[in-house]
């Protein structure tokens, strides 16, 4: 049977409610009474209709193809939980374990899952057997491990949201995943999913807030990779159960996060430090040349080093009658938000950088991790940075200050940045010549001395 090809197949929108709409195929209508399927997938959520519709489509798919005779006894009887979730669910049923049933379910639910069975008198196939096991309960699902459900996760829940990465984001999202899975596992154990209770968040949880909240004198640590731990575990917890239909299980790492003042700990580079440290004549020479070019576009720009290290040519527009760089995404490379779409004019240093890498800079082009790791053992054999609070980062810090010192408009400090401005949105944030004589308010005065040194040595 044909799966899921497109990523809305099957979905129908009706007074607010997704439902999943689908043609039986003509040569199973001997066995179905309905021409079409047409369920309510009870959510105005198209994200959660996605999930829930996948459920659906894998349960028909799974049903009909069992139907054929001479597939029965190729499908073993034992079962996953996300099996006997979607053989239940082909029947309009959620999968309950037999106790639960006996204990809690009245008894007109009893007779109508019992009505759904196939009738006795239909052999006792494999195929039969499973879905009476899925309809009473009586099935045992195999276990899933946390890290399985990672593999997962990565391998097939999380599909929408890789969808359009480059390789690189990929590995990076995927690195921060493990990550807290790897964490968990070394704290509690590779636990079955079922058996993660409360008691394990909280070890979690109490091994962070050592760190975050330490009580033997050492420093305290940010909680930026606290919450990222956290967030990860109980996003996997949340969207593992809802892919095997699942939905109202309690998140034992609901609520357990910290808020701190110490998260927002990268410090921006002051102007008097850039202009005298940072703009010193030759302070980057034996520096790679892209490093050292890249490094310039970013001060005036408040770029993300990301977001330059992968501007391709055409986006470098430095003969247009406003220089400026278009910021967009590509079909290999995801932006981090829709916001982050932009144009951004140059100047000062920054205009001076990209006359001189109008091809971009590709020896870093999604080799981020490069560019981070060259740029700041630079900064620090250099002794370019004033704290060890202070980053790469620290110059779109500084851009975003300067422009609120300066007075410059709010939507348009959003614009520049590349944020998500919460105002109603108004016209398309001012022309290019508007953006740059705003900056240039802000600009660097940049030395001959300075452009002397252009472009540096290799």
């Amino acid at each position: 049977m044909r799966s899921v090809q497109r990523i809305d197949q099957y979905l129908r929108l009706r007074g607010g409610t997704w439902y999943y709409v689908r043609r039986v195929p003509k040569s199973l209508r001997h066995v179905e009474d309905r021409k079409f399927i047409n369920q309510s997938l009870q959510t105005d959520s198209l994200t959660t209709a996605r999930q829930r519709r996948n459920v659906c489509a894998a349960a028909d798919n799974q049903r009909w193809a069992e139907i054929t005779p001479q597939r029965f006894d190729e499908v073993p009887r034992d079962a996953t939980q996300k099996d006997m979730n979607q053989r239940a669910e082909a029947y309009g049923f959620t999968y309950r374990p037999a106790a639960d049933i006996a204990e809690t379910a009245e008894l007109s639910e009893l007779i109508d899952r019992l009505k759904a069975v196939v009738p006795s008198q239909t052999p006792m196939t494999p195929k039969v057997q499973r879905d009476t096991d899925a309809l009473l309960g009586l099935a045992e699902p195999t276990s899933t491990t946390i890290t399985q459900a990672m593999d997962l996760y990565l391998s097939e829940i999380a599909l929408d949201e890789l969808s359009g990465k480059s390789p690189e984001q990929v590995a990076n999202y995927s690195k921060v995943k493990r990550r807290a899975v790897g964490n968990f596992v070394r704290m509690n154990g590779d636990m079955d999913m079922r058996e993660i209770e409360r008691e394990h968040g909280r070890k979690v949880y109490q091994h962070w807030a050592s760190k975050v909240h330490p009580t033997d004198g050492s420093k305290p640590m940010s909680g930026n990779s606290a919450n990222r731990d956290l967030g990860n575990l109980r996003k996997l917890y949340r969207r593992y159960f809802e892919h095997i239909g699942e939905e109202d299980r309690q998140n034992p790492f609901r609520n357990l996060r910290f808020s701190d003042a110490k998260m927002s700990d990268v410090k921006p580079f002051s102007s008097e430090w850039v202009q005298t440290r940072i703009f010193e004549p030759n302070v980057f020479e034996g520096l790679n040349r892209e490093a050292a070019l890249l490094c310039f576009a970013l001060i005036e720009t408040g770029c993300r080093p990301s977001e330059l290290s992968n501007i391709l040519p055409e986006n470098i527009c430095i003969d247009a009658d406003v220089p400026h760089i278009r910021i967009r995404s590509t079909k290999a490379r995801q932006l981090k938000s829709k916001a982050s779409i932009r144009d951004v004019p140059l100047v000062g240093i920054s205009l001076e950088a990209m006359k001189l890498a109008r091809n971009g800079f590709p020896h870093y082009r999604e080799r981020g991790y490069l560019l981070s790791q060259s740029l700041t053992k630079a900064f620090k054999a250099r002794k370019l940075m004033p704290s060890d609070n202070h980053r790469i980062y620290s110059f779109r810090h500084s851009f975003e200050n300067r422009m609120l010192e300066a007075g410059i408009d709010f939507g348009l400090r959003c614009t520049l940045m590349g944020h998500r401005n919460p105002r109603p949105e108004y016209g398309d944030g001012g022309s290019l010549t508007y953006r740059r004589d705003e900056m240039l308010k802000i600009v660097h005065p940049v030395s001959e001395d300075l452009l002397k040194g252009f472009p540096f040595k290799t």
